[in-house]
């Protein structure tokens, strides 16, 4: 099918890789966002091995690995400190074949974005398309009009363009539970540099994973009524006060995080979604399937999207809607069972019944490391690419 235009929505993680992608397949692709200026949501991206390996794919395996954290235990303490579990992940590197890469988002968005050839128009918002037999247009707020034979959907959690494919709104669901996250310099005294680390507790988690530049990539997880005010000012005193008795590294991070770089999302997630295609409109990425990061599989999912949408329209001579099908069946298997998964795991982690966290707790301190690992694997080797 060559000669394709594409028109894609949105320039995060799952517009850009598919840009890539579909550019790689040899057809046009014009990018549009409605932001002014790109600035990734979240300060950072745990990107597993099947995300990777999409990269790989794409040729940017290298560039990847000098932006990525070198991730080579995780290990798990209670809150007061005590080790619970300790596990070493080069064998789920060897299982899998690819080391993961904790990343800065917006290292990832610039490589993304320095890696992709065509135009990427900044301040158009999409609010309407129109389709006919010969293909489909795009209409913005400011009167421009793109004109395609594809439109994908890559416009976010709240994405306008789903709303289309499903003939009805599908809201984003409040999951229980805020998260403030951001990054700071490496230091002994918080945890080893080459560590994923932790901390659980209360139905609370403290977390950091190491990223590129010497590095950590925090998070802070608190189960907390939807619309809890955030105000970054009081951002440390709040932590302070949620994780009061924490270990002496968790007190340490509150200490040097700076509130003005952090984001405090609320999370939702959507899905799963009876369909992904209406005629030659495609979701892709957080429109198709946001879920819960604690997985970590929200941008390793748009990432596989792209490589099995580039993959079907490159290698179909039946038409776009064989291509589209052929997506849409696979993605909806994949992603469904993700997105499941991921909240099933959030509910367990947050408390939503506090004897199954309790549970979970328990059995993090007996739990053999290569049943840990073997869990992660597991959803890696799912992907399009094993």
């Amino acid at each position: 099918m060559h000669g394709l235009k594409v028109i894609v929505i949105g320039a995060g993680i799952g517009g850009l890789t598919a840009g890539i992608a579909l550019t790689q397949a040899g057809f046009e692709v014009e990018i549009y966002d409605r932001v002014r200026e790109l600035r990734p949501v979240g300060a950072g991206i745990s990107l597993w091995s099947n995300g990777v390996k999409v990269l790989n794919r794409l040729g940017l395996g290298a560039d990847m690995a000098q932006i990525g954290g070198q991730m080579n235990r995780m290990a798990y303490h209670f809150k007061t400190g005590e080790l619970l579990n300790d596990i070493d992940l080069l064998p789920l590197m060897t299982a899998v074949g690819q080391r993961p890469y904790p990343v800065a988002r917006a290292d990832l968005q610039a490589l993304l974005l320095s890696a992709f050839t065509g135009p990427v128009h900044l301040n158009h918002r999409c609010v309407e398309v129109e389709e006919d037999d010969t293909g489909i247009t795009a209409l913005f707020d400011n009167g421009h009009r793109a004109r395609g034979d594809l439109l994908v959907a890559a416009d976010g959690i709240r994405s306008r363009l789903r709303t289309h494919v499903l003939g009805q709104p599908v809201d984003p669901v409040y999951r229980g539970y805020v998260n403030w996250n951001g990054l700071v310099p490496v230091s002994p005294d918080l945890a080893p540099g080459d560590h994923w680390v932790i901390y659980v507790g209360d139905h609370q988690r403290a977390s950091m994973m190491p990223v590129g530049g010497d590095r950590f990539y925090f998070f802070f997880d608190v189960p907390l009524p939807a619309g809890t005010p955030a105000v970054p000012d009081q951002y440390r005193a709040d932590l302070a006060k949620y994780f009061a008795g924490w270990a002496d590294p968790v007190q340490r991070l509150i200490e040097r995080l700076d509130p003005a770089t952090m984001a405090r999302p609320e999370i939702h997630d959507v899905g799963p979604l009876e369909r992904l295609v209406r005629g030659r409109v495609v979701l892709l990425g957080d429109a198709a399937h946001a879920t819960c990061p604690d997985l970590g599989q929200g941008g390793c999912q748009a990432m596989e999207d792209s490589l099995v949408l580039a993959q079907y329209l490159m290698t179909t001579n039946v038409g776009l809607d064989y291509a589209l099908a052929r997506y849409e069946g696979d993605r909806k298997a994949r992603t469904s069972a993700v997105v499941n998964k991921a909240r099933k795991r959030a509910e367990m982690i947050h408390g939503k019944d506090p004897a199954v966290t309790q549970q979970w707790y328990d059995q993090l301190g007996q739990e053999s490391p290569a049943d840990v690992r073997n869990a992660i694997a597991s959803v890696i080797l799912a992907g399009p690419l094993g």
